[in-house]
């Protein structure tokens, strides 16, 4: 049973066109602090963590670093907003074996590095109800 190695939702990723802007936003408006901020050039994104300093959920803001990167063509195609919904699981190469044993279809045959040096995949949109839903194990030194 997968249950067993999915702990928690992790985040939700928007795609944003200006990262700085987005996060002024979430600061003015939410009181949000940028927790953590990187650039995934693998991913072809300028991300950043915000959220409340106190813990929690967070939302993982992601602006395109040129046009060719999966998220300026998300924007292009749908606008800036909810890109992709993250579960934090323990094992995420025993998650993708039980999925795709399952006939579920993930994006990556294996695990890539994400934020933080977290590991990651992503399942099939078509095979998530039309979400695109990242798995996220996040890397033994990270709280997120």
């Amino acid at each position: 049973m997968i249950a067993d190695l999915v702990v928690a939702i992790d985040h939700v990723g928007i795609a944003v066109p200006d990262l700085d802007a987005a996060k002024q936003w979430y600061a003015t408006h939410l009181g949000f602090q940028t927790l953590h901020q990187e650039t995934n050039t693998e991913q072809g994104v300028e991300e950043a963590m915000v959220g409340l300093a106190d813990g929690g959920a967070v939302i993982q803001l992601l602006a395109p670093l040129d046009e060719s990167s999966t998220i300026a063509k998300f924007i292009d195609r749908s606008g800036p907003g909810l890109q992709q919904l993250a579960v934090r699981v323990t094992d995420v190469e025993e998650v993708t074996r039980r999925l795709t044993d399952a006939g579920i279809r993930v994006l990556y045959p294996a695990p890539k590095r994400g934020t933080a040096d977290s590991r990651i995949n992503f399942v099939h949109p078509k095979d998530a109800g039309g979400v695109l839903l990242e798995l996220v194990e996040p890397a033994a030194s990270s709280s997120h």
